[in-house]
């Protein structure tokens, strides 16, 4: 994300040959998904996998109920907070939306708090309800070409136009938080599987199954309920959410069970960090961008790969800001 794509995309431009994976770098216009769609729903996956360790932490410091309330609700103003900030240095004047990534995991993530205090069948029902509601709002309020083709006359986009008066940009809705939640819960239930006493290869088991288990019924149900990550469908948080979990397994048996762990490092630093480097990204990308070009000269020399080395320089640059907070043992956080 960071990359900004790392430059496949203008590389694709001259290159016909890198169209493939240069589009797996981009979002897709709308039904299906590519490896970019991805990014968001592991972000919201990764919140819900951390909360049950980090709330252990604190109660293990004492720390009361209704602390816990207030820290959650504090935070999740805060991500919301700090979204608005992005989005309106982005436009250059007050921009109020809900789409950006912090806003929704706010959300997601104050609910997910709420729901998690609730026992297991409980919690899986209302991940049902939140996933059916959210299909039936659209089958209710079809646009001018069905319920899930109409790209500006959606449910989610007749509900934005309602309260902001315009569809957000690029089409994606705000009410995209209802499913997101199911991505987060589903991260919980991950964090409590890996929190638990249970052999590392019934976690496994469980991940992998799991995984291929949301595959299956995200593309099941597809025909009915495209696969569309502007308007979160169902079976785009069930699709994405399986892909998630296999990622996730290959890491668990490749760091957890066999132990290599030295060349997670790079990672490491940038996860230490990641509201940093997302912040970092969002505001200065092109100041550095700049920067950086005006010693590599946009690695011209390259030809048609320029904008590819020129992009992971930038990258790279970035890298090295969160490498440095490191060694310093400075960690941002919300």
């Amino acid at each position: 994300l960071a990359s900004g794509g790392f430059g496949l995309t203008e590389l694709a431009k001259h290159r016909p040959a890198f169209t493939g994976i240069a589009n797996q770098f981009e979002h897709m216009p709308w039904e299906w998904i590519a490896f970019w769609d991805l990014i968001q729903p592991a972000f919201m996956f990764m919140v819900g996998v951390a909360m049950p360790f980090a709330l252990a932490s604190r109660r293990a410091k004492g720390a009361t109920e209704r602390q816990l309330l207030w820290h959650v609700a504090s935070r999740s103003f805060r991500l919301i907070l700090v979204s608005q900030l992005l989005s309106t240095i982005d436009a250059g004047q007050p921009h109020f939306q809900m789409i950006n990534v912090l806003a929704q995991i706010g959300i997601t993530y104050f609910a997910c708090y709420l729901i998690m205090k609730l026992q297991f069948r409980w919690q899986a029902v209302i991940a049902f309800l939140l996933l059916a509601g959210h299909w039936a709002l659209f089958v209710a309020f079809p646009g001018d070409q069905g319920p899930f083709l109409s790209i500006t006359t959606n449910a989610g986009a007749k509900i934005d136009t309602f309260f902001l008066g315009h569809p957000n940009p690029d089409n994606w809705a705000t009410i995209n938080f209802i499913t997101s939640t199911v991505t987060t819960l589903f991260g919980v239930w991950t964090g409590l599987l890996l929190q638990s006493p249970k052999p590392h290869i019934e976690k496994l088991r469980t991940l992998a199954l799991s995984g291929l288990a949301c595959l299956a019924v995200g593309y099941a149900i597809h025909p009915w309920n495209p696969i569309i990550k502007r308007i979160c469908t169902s079976s785009f948080t069930l699709f994405s959410a399986g892909w998630v979990l296999l990622m996730l397994s290959a890491f668990y048996w490749i760091v957890e069970m066999k132990g290599w762990r030295k060349w997670t490092t790079p990672f490491v630093v940038v996860g230490a960090n990641s509201i940093f480097i997302y912040c970092i990204a969002n505001v200065l990308r092109g100041w550095i961008d700049r920067g950086v070009g005006s010693i590599t000269y946009n690695f011209a020399w390259l030809g048609d790969f320029a904008p590819v080395a020129q992009s992971c320089a930038v990258l790279l640059v970035m890298w090295y800001l969160c490498y440095w907070l490191y060694q310093r043992k400075i960690f941002l956080k919300l």
